[in-house]
């Protein structure tokens, strides 16, 4: 059977169709369903009422270089918009203020503290010492896709932490 043109004009309609209907599903699910785009959460724009969970700590000293978690999910920081900070920091929980002077929507400089934490002695390896340290050491944030990075002041490093859209 030969095409003519207004068989593939019909072809090319359909095409474009379809990449349409498509272009709006996500990935399948475990469960086999397919979740569109829609569906998706927003970034974050800001840290008012916001939750993250630790990915790295990136040192500006190549003898240190880049420290992970073991277990992300044990490092978490919750900015509530009253001010206040809620931390878990491995076997510790912390609780202090915060204030923001954003530059944009999604950076700016930032102030942690006072934190008051509980201080158990956490299995080894454990980050919570250090990240309770250096909090009262952040100078500034930046918001990028799903990622808070928290910079120390005088090159100290940068935490890299991940966002969790519903931390219920």
């Amino acid at each position: 059977m030969r095409a003519t043109p207004h068989s593939r004009q019909r072809l090319t309609v359909n095409v474009v169709a379809l990449v349409a209907l498509l272009g709006g599903c996500g990935p399948a699910q475990p469960d086999g369903s397919v979740r569109s785009g829609a569906e998706e959460p927003a970034s974050p724009e800001g840290l008012a009422d916001t939750a993250w969970r630790l990915v790295e700590f990136q040192s500006m000293s190549d003898e240190v270089g880049t420290v992970r978690p073991g277990d992300p999910s044990l490092y978490t920081l919750s900015f509530v918009a009253d001010g206040s900070v809620s931390l878990r920091l491995d076997c510790n929980r912390g609780t202090g203020t915060w204030s923001a002077t954003p530059s944009s929507p999604t950076e700016g400089g930032l102030e942690l503290g006072p934190v008051a934490a509980t201080r158990a002695l956490c299995p080894p390896p454990s980050l919570d010492e250090r990240i309770a340290t250096d909090l009262g050491f952040v100078r500034s944030y930046m918001i990028r896709e799903d990622r808070l990075y928290l910079s120390l002041m005088a090159d100290g490093g940068i935490y890299v932490w991940e966002w969790i859209p519903d931390p219920a």
